[in-house]
């Protein structure tokens, strides 16, 4: 590649393109709603081990940032943080942690065989149906935001 492609392709990707909370204010408004309810019924840091690593899996820098980001201001572990995109080999996971991570891979690679019967009956043992149900809305929503930052190349904010 020559060193003036590289250039435009590294503008590409850096450039923010279309903000979709502008052009489509009502469906974006209606995500902030179901990410709201979210935040409510998923407890932390869960919900942001939950959205980082569907983030990680989506490669959506923006959301990996600003997760990463949360947890460490909430507390949590830098070394636990640094180890969600290997958590099924880090010692410092909870059962609790490990299911919702587990379900947040199979439903974030839906294609990939969804979420197995052993999975999913492991999940409502943990969660109960309505966490299980939480835990699901949850997933999708973190993959909705993905779905946005990275068309529309949002970038975290300068280090």
């Amino acid at each position: 590649m020559t060193d003036t492609a590289e250039q435009t392709q590294t503008t590409e990707q850096t450039t923010e393109r279309v903000q979709i909370s502008s052009v489509v204010a009502e469906g974006y408004r209606k995500v902030i709603n179901l990410d709201g309810y979210v935040a409510k019924a998923v407890e932390e840091p869960l919900g942001d081990l939950i959205k980082l690593r569907a983030s990680q899996i989506n490669g959506c820098t923006y959301c990996v940032d600003m997760h990463s980001v949360d947890l460490t201001d909430g507390g949590y572990p830098l070394r636990k943080v640094f180890a969600v995109s290997a958590w099924r080999e880090s010692p410092w996971f909870t059962p609790r942690e490990r299911t919702a991570l587990e379900l947040t891979e199979a439903v974030t690679l839906i294609h990939q065989g969804g979420v197995s019967d052993e999975l999913y009956t492991r999940s409502v043992a943990e969660f109960g149906e309505q966490g299980f149900a939480d835990l699901i809305l949850a997933i999708g929503t973190i993959n909705i935001w993905n779905r946005i930052a990275i068309p529309t190349h949002m970038r975290p904010p300068a280090l």
